[in-house]
């Protein structure tokens, strides 16, 4: 369950920096009853940009799929780019 709190609520910047370290997830900072700010540890950022990055990755895999319809051999795909970088 997300923590919603407001923004009253960063004057205690240690109790917002503990629990967005023990939860691991986001918390959502309300201002006059509206959502205004997310505040996330570094490393649930880093997480987030690692999970966002391989998403895309496999998007854009299955586009190239979607257009082509061909699938390659892995073996394959990395013993030829090994022949053509690695000599």
């Amino acid at each position: 369950m997300p923590q919603i709190r407001p923004i009253t609520d960063l004057r205690n910047t240690n109790e917002i920096s503990e629990i967005c370290h023990a939860r691991q997830e986001p918390i959502f900072i309300t201002k006059n009853g509206y959502g205004d700010l997310v505040i996330m540890s570094i490393e649930t950022y880093e997480e987030l940009l690692e999970t966002v990055k391989l998403d895309r990755a496999i998007s854009e895999a299955e586009a190239e799929y979607a257009a082509d319809g061909q699938l390659h051999d892995a073996r394959k795909a990395l013993a030829s780019l090994r022949r053509k970088h690695l000599g």
